[in-house]
Order: C-alpha cells, then sequence, then structure tokens
C-alpha cells in the first residue's frame, strides 16, 4: 500500500525515527496513520524548525517531499479472513474428536497414576508394618 500525505501547516512535526503504519477500518475501508515516535523529543530543544526549509534536512524531523518506508498494519479484510480460518478449525468433526480422545486419554491415564499411587502407598505400610515385626522380634 503506498500512502501520500499532504501536510500544509509548517506547525505539525514529525519526528524522522518513528514507525509508521496505515491501518483499514470501516466499511468503506477508511485509512488512519499512526505514528509512534521511537525516541522522545522534548518541546524545549525545539528551537524554529521550518519543515518547508533546506535547514529542516539537519532536524530529527520529516521535512517537505521527505518519503518513508512504512508498513502496513491490520485491516478488515484480513481480519475476516483469520475469523473464518478460526471458524473453519473448530468447525472440524475431527478437530473435536481429537480434543475428545486427548481427555479420554487424560482420564485414563490420571486413573492410572491414582491406582499406581495407591499401591504404593500400601506396599509401603505393608513393608513399614513388616520391618516392624522383624524389628521387634530380633531386637527386644
Amino acid at each position: 500500500m503506498i500512502v501520500l500525505i499532504f501536510i500544509k501547516s509548517p506547525s505539525i512535526l514529525i519526528p524522522k525515527y518513528s514507525i509508521i503504519e496505515t491501518t483499514q477500518t470501516g466499511l468503506f475501508n477508511d485509512v488512519f496513520i499512526d505514528i509512534i515516535p521511537l525516541e522522545k523529543v522534548f518541546l524545549n530543544k525545539i528551537t524554529n524548525v521550518n519543515v518547508f526549509s533546506k535547514s529542516c534536512l539537519q532536524s530529527k524531523f520529516l521535512c517537505h517531499n521527505y518519503y518513508l518506508q512504512g508498513n502496513r498494519g491490520l485491516n478488515y479484510d484480513d481480519l475476516v479472513r483469520a475469523a473464518t480460518r478460526i471458524s473453519q478449525r473448530f468447525d472440524d468433526p475431527r478437530f473435536f474428536n481429537l480434543c475428545y480422545l486427548f481427555l479420554n486419554n487424560g482420564i485414563n491415564i490420571s486413573d492410572e497414576i491414582i491406582l499406581l499411587l495407591n499401591n504404593t502407598s500400601y506396599l509401603i505400610d505393608l513393608f513399614l508394618e513388616l520391618l516392624e515385626i522383624i524389628l521387634s522380634k530380633y531386637i527386644f
């Protein structure tokens, strides 16, 4: 996307080191331009910068007839396409079968782990009782 901007006022100062992004919104694809400065510019350090003069080239601001490369932001069509893809993924019965299988396997594994821990606890208790019997028989 190529965007051409006409700025008629010399009092509008746009920092050179900025992120410029265009975004299309609405039913008529209205274009908005976001300008995000990458470094702070203090108003007290600005001394009569005229964007229409040749001395502007040494300043930190965009000058008259200056070109920038920017990035295209999101537009309505991209959002609709992304939402359609997501809805198609969730509409697929294979996806729900896979989720059901995953949850079912998770439940089965957790049941087996609980059974294993229960049996281990029982064996440890049995071993401790046997150890107590053996120690009481030979020590006392």
